[in-house]
């Protein structure tokens, strides 16, 4: 089960700088956070968590394995993206197969870096690559609203009301994330992969020493943010280039917690773009590896069983699970069964973000 965000923003917003950062932190952490390019433009991250940590060193782990996202640096935007200006459509193809998106939004001032619109104005930036998103997804929904009416087949009511009404919601400039739909209409809604129905993190960029406080755009940003029930987070991607080329793990922190900081911008955006998606970390543990998997929020334990073989989730018999808390606090898998505190789950348990399982199944 794989999931990706996209990256995306104008020019000159400091885009391929984070992406690159983010690239060569993976690739320095290889040890702890496997990484690899599977083209250019695309980076697997491991998500930083400290819990899998904890949980090799109780279990005497030889190997770590983080849960993983993938991110998609997609060419930067221009005005007229949509009409096929600058790599418009590469672009917009790219973006249609992410899950999420994470915008970055220039909100620094650098006379030796060009805006492309002259000035600094981070809620006219999102809001220019934004309409270019929702003139996409019109032209999308206008070509299947014309092949909907020739069929002229009463069986599609469902379908012709959900296009008819997301057509509205985009001419009155929203973004189609923000509109109410049926569970019939979300189930079409998914077949059409639209754009704007992607949830977003805005990601602000600012100068070296803004980057514990941020600053009076990055305020904006983040009212813009809550007003859509979307999240942000600030970085500087020039520290995150240092950071990135620092090989020293005890030097690096040094610097974060130097800079008011409890962790790099880095990690913040990968775990907040890992939440954007409603997504939870199970895991396993033993003496081989300590491992970290993902699956939905809500999600049955067959469903998370599934993540690791499928053959665990059609033959699933129960879940051996211990919480986080207690396979900690009483030093293990052994120590907790001792205290009574693994529990066997059936078909219908809900995962727990934290939950360490051992899958009884069928072959």
């Amino acid at each position: 089960m794989g999931f990706n965000c996209g990256i995306v923003g104008l020019p000159n917003v400091g885009k391929s700088t984070l992406f690159n950062a983010l690239t060569q932190t993976a690739a320095a952490q290889a040890m702890n956070y496997p990484f690899c390019t599977i083209e250019p433009n695309i980076g697997i991250v491991g998500v930083p968590d400290s819990r899998l940590f904890t949980l090799a060193r109780i279990a005497k782990s030889a190997k770590i394995i983080p849960t993983q996202l993938e991110i998609v640096d997609i060419a930067g935007l221009v005005k007229g993206a949509s009409d096929g200006e600058g790599l418009g459509n590469q672009f917009l193809g790219h973006i249609r197969g992410t899950d999420a998106i994470l915008h970055i939004v220039r909100c620094f001032e650098n006379s030796d870096i060009t805006h492309v619109h002259g000035n600094i104005d981070p809620i006219r930036d999102i809001e220019v690559v934004e309409t270019e998103l929702m003139l996409a997804d019109l032209e999308s929904l206008k070509k299947k609203q014309l092949s909907v009416i020739k069929k002229n087949n009463p069986e599609l009511a469902v379908e012709k009301n959900f296009l008819a009404k997301s057509i509205d919601w985009l001419e009155t400039g929203k973004m189609l994330a923000r509109l109410p739909l049926s569970e019939d209409e979300e189930a079409f809604a998914a077949t059409m992969h639209l754009i704007t129905r992607k949830p977003i993190l805005y990601v602000c960029n600012v100068n070296e020493n803004e980057v514990a406080t941020g600053n009076h755009w990055t305020k904006k940003v983040s009212e813009f943010a809550q007003n859509r029930n979307f999240g942000s987070v600030v970085v500087s991607a020039a520290i995150e280039s240092e950071i990135a080329i620092m090989d020293d793990e005890s030097e690096k922190s040094e610097y974060i917690a130097s800079l008011g900081l409890a962790e790099s911008g880095l990690s913040r955006v990968i775990r907040s773009g890992y939440n954007l998606l409603n997504l939870l970390t199970f895991f396993t543990a033993g003496p081989q590896e300590a491992r970290a998997w993902t699956t939905h929020q809500n999600a049955k334990a067959p469903t998370a069983a599934g993540v690791i073989h499928t053959d665990f989730e059609r033959g699933f018999i129960c879940a051996e699970t211990i919480s986080y808390h207690d396979y900690v606090a009483f030093g293990g898998e052994s120590g907790a069964k001792a205290a009574g505190k693994m529990r066997l789950e059936g078909k219908e348990y809900v995962v727990n973000d934290g939950d360490v399982f051992h899958f009884r199944f069928n072959v």
